[in-house]
């Protein structure tokens, strides 16, 4: 989402660059939608994995589909979901185009909407997969109750959530415990939450907490709070929206740091404001 206008307006150099470098330190899964950049992103993004030269089945796709914005790169007049079977076969089909491959990895809608049918939804999401053009089909930012109309008429793989130290309901509303039941991976954005972009209480007691583990561990303050995701037993995966080359380089320490449970749980509570109950 950050590689393109909505951001850091990556040239296709840039990106090409920024692609081998993921690849290099271990990251080969790129998170996209069509509506990032206004719905130019995708594309810029396919212009530079083509120079890249990298062989696609070493690397792995997400798209999202189903939001429709008032840009000038879409008829719109209001902003509003489509889930009916022809626009998320074409928004599929569009995306492909777009990164300049033959298939996602990943299809995720976008977010629900209250005028979707899981019927169709299924129809759309089988075809799909019988032609090889998605390979998982999954949701983002869906209610366990949406997912489970959805799944009851096609297999949901994944649900892309915002989770994150500063915004845990997920662990608290039932949402990770029915992904663990029905064996469905959730993925975080946004998983360093507030804790850089807000001057609170909250964010102030986190970051003194960060500072001290920050010297016990050795690591970034950013590596910790992927850790903590991590740690949860329902294998979360963090997005990481990062586009600068050294913390690239860091981010796979995450994967190999094992908070202390009352480290993990200072976390949670310097987050909560009190202790458990």
């Amino acid at each position: 989402m950050n590689w393109g206008i909505w951001d850091k307006k990556l040239n296709t150099t840039e990106i090409e660059q920024l692609i081998h470098v993921c690849v290099e330190n271990n990251i080969s899964t790129f998170d996209h939608a069509d509506i990032y950049g206004g719905y130019t992103t995708e594309s810029e993004f396919g212009k530079g994995f083509f120079s890249s030269k990298i062989a696609r089945e070493k690397l792995q796709f997400i798209s999202k589909c189903g939001i429709q914005t008032v840009t000038e790169n879409r008829k719109n007049t209001i902003k509003h979901y489509d889930y009916s079977k022809e626009h998320i076969i074409w928004s599929v089909e569009n995306s492909l185009k777009n990164l300049k491959t033959d298939y996602l990895d990943v299809l995720l809608l976008h977010r629900p909407s209250p005028l979707m049918q899981s019927d169709i939804i299924a129809e759309a999401a089988e075809k799909l997969k019988s032609e090889g053009k998605i390979i998982n089909f999954g949701l983002s930012n869906f209610t366990a109750s949406q997912t489970e109309l959805i799944r009851q008429n096609t297999e949901v793989t994944y649900n892309q959530i915002q989770f994150s130290a500063t915004n845990f309901e997920p662990m608290l509303d039932g949402s990770l415990d029915y992904m663990q039941i029905h064996q469905i991976r959730p993925m975080a954005w946004n998983p360093l939450g507030a804790v850089f972009k807000e001057d609170t209480d909250t964010t102030r007691r986190l970051k003194k907490l960060l500072a001290t583990l920050v010297a016990k561990y050795h690591v970034g303050s950013d590596t910790i709070l992927l850790s903590w995701i991590l740690q949860h037993p329902s294998k979360i995966i963090p997005i990481a929206g990062t586009v600068n080359v050294a913390r690239i380089q860091l981010l796979t320490k995450a994967t190999e740091l094992q908070l202390e449970k009352e480290d993990w749980f200072a976390i949670w509570t310097a987050s909560r404001g009190n202790p458990v109950a």
